[in-house]
């Protein structure tokens, strides 16, 4: 997506004359000011499941909430237009109080759904992990962004949005270790904005690092989710996740193919948990249940419907 420049169009005729009446520094920047237009913020689309996910409704839900608050025309940001449009779609304004940095403090913004994975689903209740990239005057270029926990109940006439748990990656750290340099650098691995904090926050393991770039020679991946905005225990359980211990990673597209889709190949899907399987992972899950490994290496279920995920135990 295009983004436009900032123009500062300053005529030769009054830069002269603003030397010849000794104008200041300071007045040319208070006229260059005055002249700067805003940056057009890109054109966004709505996200939109799979007609083929486990429960479209489900995500679709997630991210109807998650775009409600993070996206809003010039002169609506703010806590207090948010909530005026989580309650325009039948959604609890009081989400809004947890919103974090989906809210940032800016007069407009455009929010872009990168994708939206399970981070659990059972019969009654669900963790959708929506992953989006923002814009705002203060960052036009897209760098900013975060991963949404969002937790909801199966009701009717639709699923009830009961929380949100936006992800907190922590401050960027001086120094990293040649390994998490390395995989910022990397062009075929792409990291969403949480993703992209979690590595510099320095609290990932070299074994991710490490498999990352080993599959990277291979794969060309789009990375969903790291450490932060994954629910900190296996959803429905008591058990911790190996996720915010800095240990796993999602993948949900590989060689631009969404592991989602029913057309990507299966044998593309199975090749790359097998070969994380190769990189270190214990635990390699996915929407195909793989024969062989170690006892346990290999699970599919439904949650894993959408991406594969990689645990490391060191």
């Amino acid at each position: 997506m295009g983004l436009g420049r900032r123009a500062l169009l300053l005529g030769t005729g009054g830069l002269l004359a603003g030397a010849a009446t000794g104008c200041s520094g300071a007045a040319r920047t208070e006229a260059a000011v005055a002249t700067r237009s805003p940056v057009p913020l890109p054109t966004t689309t709505p996200w939109r499941p799979d007609r083929d996910d486990v429960d479209p409704a489900v995500k679709l839900r997630a991210v109807q909430v998650v775009e409600a608050i993070g996206a809003w025309p010039a002169g609506q940001g703010g806590a207090a237009a948010a909530r005026r449009r989580v309650a325009a779609l039948g959604a609890a304004p009081a989400l809004v109080d947890a919103a974090g940095a989906l809210l940032p403090a800016a007069d407009e913004a455009a929010l872009q759904v990168v994708d939206a994975q399970y981070g659990g689903i059972l019969a009654d209740s669900a963790s959708v992990l929506v992953v989006c990239r923002q814009w705002t005057q203060e960052h036009p270029t897209g760098t900013t962004g975060t991963t949404v926990d969002v937790r909801l109940s199966r009701a009717r006439p639709r699923w009830e949005v009961t929380a949100l748990h936006p992800a907190r990656p922590g401050a960027a750290v001086p120094a990293l270790p040649a390994a998490a340099r390395q995989v910022l650098k990397e062009p075929r691995i792409t990291l969403p904005p949480a993703a992209e904090a979690d590595i510099r926050s320095g609290h990932i393991h070299e074994s991710v690092l490490r498999a990352l770039l080993r599959l990277a020679g291979t794969y060309r991946m789009y990375v969903s989710v790291i450490r932060s905005g994954h629910p900190l225990d296996v959803f429905g359980t008591d058990r911790p996740s190996d996720h915010p211990r800095g240990r796993a990673f999602d993948v949900w597209q590989i060689d631009g193919h969404a592991v989602v889709d029913p057309a990507t190949s299966r044998r593309l899907v199975e090749a790359f948990m097998r070969d994380a399987a190769a990189a270190g992972s214990y635990n390699v899950g996915g929407p195909v249940q793989l024969s062989g490994g170690a006892a346990g290496q290999f699970f599919s279920d439904a949650t894993h419907h959408d991406h594969v995920h990689a645990g490391f135990t060191a």
